[in-house]
């Protein structure tokens, strides 16, 4: 195999463990609930604890690997990464399986940047779109079997093997990462400090803030001076990268219309299927009573969509642009979810949830790798690990925001009391999240389009903004 090649292969492998664990525990969580106890805060920390440190520390992620070796820091992150499976997978209250999936987090956070870093540096700029649509749908194969593999585990062992099946993999993967990845360095010769204390502890205000909102109140004086501190710092990054000499974050990609609107689609997306498959995943073991493993297989007409029209997004990126895949992406996952609510009910027949569920999936597979590609496209190749790392926290806020505000949606008007009670707090979560959905569909069509030839020749390399 030649190295592309093998780079390809090993951070696919690395992505698909990664993308793998932020859903195979969804599946699961009746089964934690019932074993180690826990409300539906519990629930939301085992989620949210992953999602939160992941979040907070992908910016870092990207700037260690620029400054020490990616290769050497993606190394590292693996070995975090699979550590914190195995510490998962022996946790004996919720408290150290919260703490486990928070670790998880930061190995994750390490490794999910560098691998479309890794892979952009070891393909020429003319295969970027087959190249990230192929990357695309391995995420998109993690997402499909998350749900699964949860409910076979479950099913057929326990909880716990949905968090040691990482530890072979990872092990697997180190020496072949050590001995077939070629090391690359970022732009910068020097570590921003300031810049990476200024950002981590801003998001982790601004998502803490988010994650609590709904147990303390939106008013309470935690929430409020945690979302006020986060501000505040992030405000503090900003005005440092402004005028830092190798800024950790250059703010002129955001002058870039493809960077900023394509962040803020990611973020709409992130939003509105993570909050809502929070609560569709239990849907089917709560109020309809099946097994992991049933409910998991019931998923798969949304989840398998991506690997199958991910590949093919990539390709059509790179021939009619960004903008009417993200757009159409976008406005049929906000269709397929208000479709959801509106036909929602404890007898709801399974054949009524397919249709939505293949339309919500092929909107996901229509976002990832058109996203991926204007970000890529929007700033300089040796840039690609910063505006990887960007992106990445981006949507990682965006998801944790929307697990925190449906859950809050849900506690207002539902509960776990009965299934009635459920369907009334998870419909009206999902009509917030179709709503988001349907926002992002208007801020896809602030993505420039695809440039005539006569305009990219012109304009400045990495920065083309203009429709």
């Amino acid at each position: 195999m030649s190295r592309s090649a093998w780079t390809f292969a090993i951070v696919s492998v690395a992505l698909f463990m990664v993308v793998l664990d932020n859903l195979v525990v969804t599946t699961a969580l009746p089964s934690i609930r019932t074993d180690l106890g826990g409300s539906l805060e519990d629930l939301q920390w085992t989620v949210n604890a992953y999602t939160l440190s992941f979040a907070v520390l992908l910016l870092t992620g990207a700037a260690l690997g620029d400054r020490f070796g990616r290769r050497r820091v993606f190394v590292g992150g693996l070995v975090l990464f699979t550590v914190a499976s195995a510490l998962a997978a022996l946790a004996p209250s919720t408290g150290a399986l919260i703490a486990a999936r928070a670790l998880q987090g930061v190995g994750a956070a390490i490794v999910t940047p560098l691998t479309l870093t890794l892979l952009s540096e070891a393909f020429p700029p003319g295969k970027r779109g087959l190249v990230i649509g192929l990357w695309s749908g391995i995420s998109g194969l993690g997402v499909a079997l998350g749900p699964l593999i949860g409910g076979a585990v479950v099913d057929g062992i326990s909880w716990q093997w949905i968090f040691w099946i990482n530890v072979p993999i990872g092990l697997a993967l180190l020496p072949l990462a050590v001995t077939r990845l070629e090391e690359s360095f970022g732009p910068a010769n020097r570590l921003d400090l300031p810049g990476l204390v200024l950002a981590g502890l801003g998001l982790f205000g601004v998502v803490f803030g988010i994650v609590r909102g709904e147990t303390l109140g939106w008013t309470s004086g935690t929430v409020l001076a945690s979302l006020a501190s986060g501000a505040l710092l992030l405000a503090a990054f900003v005005a440092w990268e402004r005028r830092s000499p190798a800024p950790m974050l250059p703010l002129r990609f955001f002058r870039s219309r493809a960077f900023a609107a394509s962040n803020g689609v990611s973020l709409a997306m992130y939003f509105g299927v993570f909050g809502s498959i929070f609560l569709l995943a239990q849907f089917f073991q709560v109020v309809q009573g099946l097994s992991p493993l049933e409910a998991g297989l019931r998923t798969l007409p949304w989840t398998a969509m991506p690997m199958i029209v991910a590949p093919i997004a990539g390709l059509l990126s790179d021939r009619i642009g960004s903008r009417p895949l993200m757009f159409a992406g976008l406005a049929l996952q906000a269709v397929a979810i208000a479709w959801i609510a509106s036909v929602s009910s404890p007898t709801t027949a399974y054949a009524s949830l397919v249709p939505p569920f293949i339309l919500a999936g092929t909107g996901m597979a229509l976002v990832f790798a058109p996203t991926a590609n204007a970000v890529l496209a929007a700033v300089r190749p040796e840039e690609a690990g910063q505006a990887s790392g960007a992106t990445n926290a981006i949507r990682e806020v965006g998801g944790a925001l929307g697990v925190a505000v449906l859950a809050s949606v849900f506690a207002a008007t539902g509960s776990y009391a009965s299934p009635q009670a459920y369907v009334d707090g998870m419909t009206s979560a999902a009509w917030v999240g179709a709503a988001v959905l349907a926002a992002g569909a208007l801020i896809a069509l602030l993505v420039p389009g695809k440039p005539r030839p006569t305009t990219a020749q012109v304009a400045e390399p990495g920065l083309v903004a203009t429709s």
